[in-house]
């Protein structure tokens, strides 16, 4: 019937044939008119489902990530350490919206700063080194962490985890003897050699007042039958290395810069030290002595009173997973904490390559090491400067 093709939009009401039957048309007429209602009614919601689901894809597609909208704040020490570590946490931004800020300066500064705002804190996970995991507990300004928040920590190498359900640690930076070939002859092999004649006015060594830079001398008193509990017998190597030390490095950078400038011929270094001045083809090796492998383990805590534990259990997942691990390795070219096989080449730029190096890996009881840390610094003073 025409009145159907006009119901159905086949043809326009102003197209029906003036000869139909008025009375017909009357009638058919008036059912388009309820009829086509209740079907443009039908029409209108339908079309308005379908602009509306249009509409509203992207904002269901953003609702489906999880932490869309957070931000955590991270401290960071700078350069490629915190390029290497926002490239391991990119992924958790695609996957679910989660980003990473970070706030760059001295972790000493960065702690201060933490425990002085612990009521409103500025950060909500906290990278810190294993001299100041101590700080942090021992001052209530981190949450522990479990296996059941963070799947991944059953990953993590055996010994590498020193303060219980506190911290994740995810990367290691060792200390050594660190010397220029091209000078020094025959090769250093401990710590203790940092006194031999032949090095007068050419050592370079970290100052007392750094806690992790100072574990040379806990290699020179094991080196000499003392201990963290007796460190006599460093003192007496450092009385004899005195005339060999030229300069106290605060950081890396300066250090790079008095091998690479020729001031320095040896010294204690850490090891992404000497492989960014390999890179650079400036010739510096990196000595494991025989008593063995001091390192400073970097883990990521979730900070007390944070808005966003769960995103943060989420970064450290993440920082633990192979792909977290070879970002921060490939960045920074320190150690990983977990059972990730790394490339061959950068196995070759790193210390614990293998099941004997792992063996190396000196244990430090750090609150002994801290609580030393006083005496330490005015017992050095007083060699260096006296």
């Amino acid at each position: 019937m025409k009145i159907d093709a006009l119901m159905r939009g086949e043809i326009k009401f102003s197209e029906l044939p003036t000869g139909e039957n008025a009375s017909k048309l009357s009638r058919n007429k008036r059912h388009w008119e309820l009829g086509g209602d209740m079907k443009r009614r039908t029409f209108l919601k339908l079309s308005m489902a379908a602009a509306g689901g249009a509409l509203a894809a992207p904002y269901v597609h953003a609702q489906s990530k999880k932490f869309a909208g957070v931000t955590l704040r991270m401290n960071g020490f700078g350069g490629k350490w915190d390029a290497a570590l926002l490239k391991a946490a990119a992924p958790l931004e695609e996957k679910h919206g989660l980003k990473v800020q970070m706030d760059t300066g001295t972790q000493s500064a960065q702690l201060i700063k933490l425990l002085a705002q612990k009521d409103d804190p500025p950060f909500d996970v906290f990278q810190g080194d294993s001299p100041y995991m101590i700080e942090l507990a021992r001052n209530g300004m981190i949450e522990g962490i479990k296996v059941s928040d963070v799947p991944n920590i059953k990953r993590i190498l055996p010994g590498f985890r020193e303060f219980g359900d506190y911290g994740v640690p995810f990367s290691l930076t060792s200390m050594g003897p660190a010397y220029n070939p091209k000078f020094v002859k025959p090769a250093l092999t401990s710590y203790s050699d940092l006194a031999r004649p032949d090095l007068r006015g050419r050592v370079v060594v970290f100052p007392a007042t750094s806690s992790p830079g100072s574990l040379f001398l806990l290699g020179l008193a094991e080196e000499n039958g003392g201990s963290i509990s007796n460190m006599e017998p460093a003192y007496k190597i450092l009385e004899a290395a005195k005339s060999n030390i030229v300069a106290l490095a605060q950081s890396t950078t300066p250090q790079m810069q008095m091998y690479q400038a020729e001031e320095v011929y040896a010294g204690v270094f850490w090891k992404y030290g000497t492989y960014q001045l390999n890179s650079k083809g400036f010739p510096i090796e990196f000595v494991v002595p025989p008593v063995g492998i001091y390192s400073v383990t970097t883990y990521l805590n979730v900070v007390k009173g944070t808005k966003f534990s769960e995103a943060a259990h989420a970064l450290a997942e993440q920082f633990l997973s192979d792909e977290g691990m070879l970002a921060i390795a490939d960045g920074t070219r320190s150690d990983i904490a977990t059972d990730f096989k790394l490339p061959e080449e950068l196995r070759n730029n790193v210390v614990f390559a293998s099941p004997e190096r792992i063996a190396q890996k000196k244990k430090i009881d750090w609150k002994t090491w801290e609580e030393g840390h006083s005496d330490r610094i005015e017992r050095f003073n007083r060699i260096i400067r006296g």
